[in-house]
């Protein structure tokens, strides 16, 4: 089934009261269906202000739902640093900017050697898109693998990789699925190279696999670490290169390190991507996204005249991207993340001693992932029921999964133990009232 079913239907716009039913309605006219809308009473958010969004009236909301801005809204160093780009110039590309390369040499910093040159784009969707192009033009074959409910991007190509859009009937013909690694992740390798083999017989040939780093997508499977080096080798052992999409799992996220693939190091090897990919999470959710590949392989790319976008990087993005990767470091905001996960996860344990609706609880860091479940199986109803009673209770949250039954704990890396314990006190008497009403 494709992606989570928690959006507004055109058809209960009427139904909405006063000044938010006329919005709605409006928004129906101009935008259409291409504009979808959240929750079955949509919220105008009008500012947002470290974890917390306020709407048209000023109701505050707690922000458990927006996996753009890293280091919470409006954070003060990085709304300066857009200012004081915004008020010097926003060149367009093919002239020298100093602030630009020093950016680009420290995010190169942070990966392992090796992945020494960053291309930008304007969003994940367009960075994943030059992602593939790159790897059918170095392999000269066009098969890429990803998992059953991944989405990688609203472009012509990426969302022809992307089930999570429109199902598997909607896919290009060179592309095979995989199940999402579950558990620890084991078989997972197996199922890769059965697949590169098999596009490998194809006239496709195998080119690729694509995988979020945390695969939240499918419902966040984070797996074992160190389970994906059997997938890095059997990618590599088919001839395909591996693309880590960090634009949900990366900037960390995951709270073990700055890039969700960093979860798998140990002591002896680092599990080093021959591509990664970054979204608008890098500013802040500013439009911006990047490719980061070895020389050679982008210098290939290069030298056959692929053209790439026109205002990718552009300044002003590229300031609010190095005031996040300061924030991140200087407010250790890792370490945060690693410790508020932890206290939620545990929460969410607690939690499910008294309710039979909670299932299986994944994540690393503040990426997690809760299954709803009614006598064991997945309750898509049930959690969207009980995203839109958290929206009543000022709390916003999302589905996903390829049952649209996980509720997937996402929020800026700013995200406390205060808003930890507000979410788990909303959660729990969010399922209260949901199953009151579903009893009655």
């Amino acid at each position: 089934m494709p992606g989570p079913d928690t959006k507004l239907s055109n058809d209960l716009s009427n139904e909405l009261p006063g000044a938010t039913g006329k919005l709605v309605a409006r928004s129906n006219r101009s935008l259409g269906t291409a504009k979808p809308l959240s929750f079955e009473a949509p919220v105008e958010i009008v500012r947002g202000s470290g974890t917390l969004l306020f709407d048209a009236d000023g109701t505050e909301y707690l922000d458990v739902y927006s996996v753009l801005p890293t280091v919470g809204h409006s954070h003060p160093r990085v709304v300066e640093a857009i200012a004081a780009q915004t008020a010097l110039s926003d060149p367009p590309p093919g002239f020298l900017n100093r602030a630009v390369i020093e950016y680009s040499e420290a995010l190169l910093g942070t990966l392992p050697a090796g992945l020494d040159n960053v291309l930008y784009a304007n969003s994940g969707s367009e960075a994943n898109d030059l992602a593939l192009r790159i790897a059918k033009a170095s392999t000269g074959r066009s098969g890429i693998i990803v998992t059953r409910n991944a989405n990688h991007g609203g472009t012509t190509e990426t969302a022809a990789i992307s089930p999570a859009l429109g199902g598997a009937a909607r896919l290009a013909p060179w592309v095979r699925l995989v199940d999402a690694p579950v558990g620890d992740g084991s078989a997972f390798a197996h199922d890769v190279a059965a697949a590169a083999a098999e596009l490998q017989d194809s006239t496709h040939g195998f080119a690729a696999l694509i995988a979020d780093s945390i695969f939240a997508s499918d419902g966040v499977q984070p797996g074992a670490p160190g389970f994906l080096f059997p997938v890095l080798d059997a990618v590599h052992s088919a001839g395909g290169l591996y693309i880590a999409d960090e634009t949900q799992a990366g900037l960390g996220r995951v709270g073990t390190g700055l890039w969700g693939f960093e979860r798998h190091d140990d002591g002896d090897r680092r599990f080093v991507p021959d591509i990664v990919t970054l979204g608008q999470s890098m500013a802040n959710g500013l439009p911006v996204g990047a490719v980061i590949a070895g020389r050679d392989l982008v210098n290939d790319f290069t030298a056959s005249g692929n053209q790439l976008t026109d205002a990718g990087g552009s300044p002003v993005v590229i300031a609010a991207a190095s005031a996040v990767l300061d924030v991140v470091r200087d407010e250790r905001l890792i370490e945060g993340a690693s410790v508020v996960g932890g206290y939620i996860q545990a929460g969410l344990a607690m939690l499910a001693e008294f309710h039979s609706l909670i299932g299986t609880v994944r994540g690393s860091g503040l990426v997690i992932g809760i299954d709803i479940v009614r006598n064991g199986a997945p309750d898509q109803a049930q959690a969207v029921a009980i995203v839109n009673e958290l929206r009543r209770r000022h709390v916003l949250l999302a589905v996903t999964g390829p049952h649209n039954n996980t509720l997937t704990v996402r929020p800026s890396l700013t995200f406390g133990t205060a808003d930890a314990e507000r979410f788990l006190t909303e959660l729990d008497s969010a399922i209260r009232a949901t199953r009151i009403r579903d009893a009655a």
